[in-house]
């Protein structure tokens, strides 16, 4: 097993226009792996100046270099061998998110490189099949539509999937031929650096990727206030969404934010309860709850609560949390220690709103930054720990009475990004399916996702626009009608 205490790595740099480079301002910071608190390295902090170097680099390869003579095969080929390039460097990347972001190897393994590979694998096959169509409008007309590259992208992605969402934007930015500049968290920068690396390797030319870490409020800042930046696309939280999309609202930008969750997993009479409350652990233990879809807020039926709830934490109990590199660990640490001082101040606040702590709610360990998988019994769906988003391992289970109230408690929610009910009736299931709202709904399951299928919410705090499938393909192209007139007709 790896010693993840002595692991240092050299310092990292920006990208920008196909070469490494230092910040404008000299200026470095330290990323730190929140298992042992131990630095890793200090990475290049991209200021204002380095942003604008960035995004004329993307203009620049956009309008004049050889990106905008590519075919969408030539387009597709590439992004073909970046995937196998990822494949190729699979356990680097697994390490690199495992030392950054405390994420345990076999969960990497099996979920973010399968779905960042399939996800570049999916485009590429796009890349040659976005098409126009011709529009009879006219008999003294040819009128046709033609899909044009929305132009420079800004893409600012979290810190709980780094690697995966970071994917997941440039994948069909660069299919749709556009190109990206991308801010990755300043929490988690090492597997987008790595990823900048592999697509030179790649062949992508100079400036079809930048990538330029540093913090929101400078770097994230300048990049969607930069003139020459025609789309943002965010993953993140609601505040700062909301904070995007009012600065884009300036120069009218393209927008498209996937924001928060608090995602109810409704639990109906009839269903199999071992199953559920297996799913419903991997749903909220799952990289420590750090996931926007994470089902923390599960809704059972009266006569199914307590046996669930101890269901639930049995589960919670056999998770063993410690060094990302165990193969034993199930469960990881939070981000960092402001994350789990927020957490555990979630969990106070129900404790005094008078919910039953059943298991876990409290800091684990002396060394990192864990908490212990926790499971509030006996709560409200008015309660604080049932309506915010906590972002830990912290599973709030509420009590209802019968359908239409759960349904009512689902729905009574600012977040639409995605649900789960467990039942044996297929009619029920159907009906409950429709009426909850939410861009995602899993039936006897939950939390899969899929390259081929649309991500997002239905707006408030879970943002608006979506992610994945050939829906994302709206977000990176513009529609031209063109109209070549024929003459008279006879």
């Amino acid at each position: 097993m790896l010693d993840q205490a002595a692991v240092t790595l050299p310092e990292r740099r920006l990208l920008i226009h196909g070469a490494w480079t230092d910040a404008a301002s000299g200026k470095s910071f330290s990323t730190i792996n929140p298992a042992t608190e131990e630095i890793i390295t200090r990475v290049a902090e991209a200021g204002a100046a380095d942003i604008d170097a960035a995004v004329r680099s993307a203009r620049r390869a956009l309008e004049e270099g050889p990106w905008r003579l590519m075919t969408g095969a030539q387009r597709g080929r590439l992004l073909r061998r970046l995937a196998d390039l990822i494949e190729r460097d699979r356990e680097n990347l697994v390490t690199l998110e495992a030392i950054d972001a405390g994420k345990p190897l076999a969960a990497t393994r099996r979920q973010d490189l399968p779905a960042a590979i399939d996800c570049l694998e999916y485009y590429a096959g796009w890349a040659d099949k976005i098409a126009g169509e011709i529009v009879p409008a006219r008999a003294d007309a040819l009128t046709y539509v033609t899909r044009q590259p929305v132009g420079v992208v800004a893409a600012i992605v979290p810190w709980n999937f780094p690697l995966m969402n970071a994917v997941w934007k440039i994948a069909p930015a660069l299919a749709c031929g556009c190109t990206v500049v991308l801010k990755p968290a300043e929490l988690t920068p090492l597997s987008a650096l790595r990823l900048g690396e592999l697509a030179l390797e790649a062949g992508l030319p100079p400036g079809v990727l930048n990538i330029v870490p540093g913090f929101g409020t400078v770097a994230g800042q300048a990049l969607i206030e930069h003139p020459e930046v025609d789309k943002i696309s965010f993953t993140g939280s609601p505040q700062v969404g909301k904070h995007i999309m009012a600065t884009a609202a300036q120069q009218c930008k393209h927008v498209t934010l996937e924001l928060g969750g608090k995602s109810p997993n409704l639990i109906f009479e009839d269903a199999d309860l071992d199953a559920a409350a297996h799913a419903a652990g991997s749903g909220i233990f799952f990289n420590a709850g750090q996931v926007c879809s994470a089902g923390s807020r599960i809704l059972v039926h009266e006569s199914r609560h307590d046996e669930f709830v101890d269901r639930l934490v049995g589960r919670a109990r056999r998770l063993k949390l410690g060094n990302p590199f165990d193969p034993e660990t199930s469960m990881g640490p939070l981000i960092s220690a402001t994350q789990q001082e927020r957490v555990l101040a979630h969990i106070e606040r129900g404790r005094e709103g008078g919910v039953r702590i059943a298991s876990g709610g409290r800091a684990h360990g002396e060394k990192g930054y864990f908490i212990e998988p926790t499971v509030l019994a006996d709560a409200d769906n008015a309660m604080s720990v049932a309506q915010e988003e906590i972002f830990g391992p912290v599973a709030t289970v509420i009590p209802f009475k019968d359908d239409a109230q759960a349904i009512r408690m689902a729905n009574d929610s600012r977040y639409s990004l995605a649900a789960g009910l467990w039942t044996r009736d297929v009619t029920r299931a159907h009906r409950v399916a429709q009426a909850l709202r939410a861009g995602t709904v899993w039936i006897n399951t939950f939390g899969p996702t899929d390259t081929r299928l649309p991500w997002g919410g239905l707006g408030g705090d879970s943002g608006v626009g979506r992610d994945l499938g050939r829906t994302a393909l709206d977000n990176y192209t513009e529609q031209k009608a063109v109209w070549l007139h024929l003459g008279k007709v006879a």
